[in-house]
């Protein structure tokens, strides 16, 4: 049994998110039987930016307004500049990204999405991976920003983006960890 069976996973997107991060993030889940549910202001469906043009559209399972961080155990970004923009204007991201890091809940954000975790008081003192035009808005939230491609501080991994591959491995191995007092099941 995975220990991802059971575990509630929201995919925080909005028009423009980057298709490829998420389709990649979506198909690990779903091979360790993991639970996810794309949270966006959009509703009925959100349209994903593939390179240099609009890709294809995945189903809203939740409109963001409606989502509640406690319904979830774990949160993925997966960035994209135009949704990363879309999201930060809303005030429902900033109430979600908090809850996850006041809870202190694996959170998970790549490229572009690193910049929404500016959006919570909580980021002070956490040390992220983000693209380099992201740095000094990170900084003057308090982040410590890393020259890792990767990195994890505490329960929060982020990543500049470079490197889909290598981020998906790490939001595994992240969210796999059992929370204290569970036990490591044999898989």
């Amino acid at each position: 049994m995975s220990m991802l069976a059971g575990k509630s996973i929201a995919i925080l997107a909005a028009n423009g998110f980057d298709e490829n991060k998420m389709t990649e993030i979506q198909r690990a889940l779903t091979a360790e039987k993991g639970k996810f549910k794309t949270v966006a202001p959009e509703n009925g469906v959100v349209n994903g930016w593939q390179g240099e043009h609009w890709g294809h559209y995945f189903p809203v399972d939740i409109n963001i307004g409606e989502a509640l961080g406690s319904d979830f155990d774990m949160l993925v970004i997966p960035g994209g500049e135009r949704a990363v923009t879309k999201l930060k204007t809303n005030l429902h991201t900033r109430r979600i990204v908090n809850h996850f890091l006041e809870a202190g809940k694996p959170v998970a954000a790549t490229g572009a999405g690193v910049a929404l975790l500016a959006l919570s008081p909580k980021i002070a003192g956490v040390s992220v991976a983000a693209p380099a035009d992201m740095h000094d808005e990170l900084v003057a939230a308090g982040a410590v920003v890393s020259e890792e491609g990767v990195e994890t501080s505490g329960v929060v991994l982020t990543a500049d983006g470079s490197d889909g591959a290598a981020w998906v491995e790490q939001v595994l191995a992240l969210f796999m960890v059992p929370a204290s007092g569970e036990e490591l099941q044999a898989a």
